[in-house]
């Protein structure tokens, strides 16, 4: 039996991951979808004080009081940048690190690093005009993750909230650097594929130590390809880990 633990990227809760878990469950795993400070369930949370820092926590939270050990721990989309910080806080409690079309840092850098000008000209501008100057809205639609079943629409788009915008400026921390150990998967959507994940793909799929697979569905793999991608994730379940 694995532990997962699956971490929702922007605008979203541990709600998108309905549709997954219960295949994983049924395979006799454990799975866990913590919903990050400020959002779904947890909106009413939501401050100008929730940082990178704040959502990392709220990750090893669940590790701490679920007594998690050899995790399999997912992140998608901005998330990569919540996984990779708890994995170099955590690394003895981390099996696997599976980025789903996720951002991959490096070392103090943040969110808004790897994205172009404008982008974070557009993103700092909705915040201070429609987010009360901590909150980004919900600018991109669930089409452009690939969404397009009319049903799977009306359930996404009221459940898409404000993200709190400091976690896109605070750099990620490499606090134990055994973390760097810790075996690595890229899971890359690739119908349409999404830009800003690219370099992220590239690199994952041209060095050796990584794994590199490839799901033809969109950047929410789990709402319109959960089977496919718990196949994927199910096969990590049995691969060598650490030692």
């Amino acid at each position: 039996m694995a532990d997962y633990v699956l971490v929702h990227g922007a605008w979203h809760g541990g709600w998108c991951w309905k549709r997954l878990t219960p295949l994983l469950r049924a395979a006799g795993h454990q799975v866990f979808t913590p919903t990050l400070t400020g959002l779904g369930e947890r909106r009413h949370l939501m401050s100008p004080d929730i940082g990178l820092e704040t959502h990392i926590k709220d990750v090893l939270g669940v590790l701490t009081y679920e007594d998690l050990d050899d995790v399999i721990l997912v992140g998608h989309s901005y998330s990569g940048m919540v996984v990779t910080g708890v994995a170099y806080s955590v690394p003895d409690r981390i099996a696997q690190l599976v980025y789903l079309d996720a951002f991959v840092p490096e070392e103090g850098k943040a969110l808004v690093d790897y994205q172009p000008p404008q982008t974070r000209e557009l993103f700092v501008e909705k915040t201070r005009t429609e987010g009360e100057g901590f909150k980004l809205p919900a600018l991109i639609p669930p089409e452009a993750f690939g969404i397009t079943d009319e049903a799977d629409l009306a359930w996404v788009r009221p459940r898409l909230d404000p993200h709190p915008f400091k976690t896109k400026l605070d750099p990620v921390r490499f606090d134990d650097p055994r973390g760097a150990g810790i075996p690595r998967t890229f899971i890359r959507c690739t119908d349409p594929a999404d830009l800003p994940f690219a370099q992220f793909a590239e690199h994952a799929r041209s060095d050796g130590s990584w794994r590199y697979v490839e799901l033809a569905t969109g950047h929410a793999a789990m709402i319109t390809k959960p089977r496919e991608l718990a196949d994927l994730l199910l096969g990590l379940a049995g691969r060598p880990v650490k030692g």
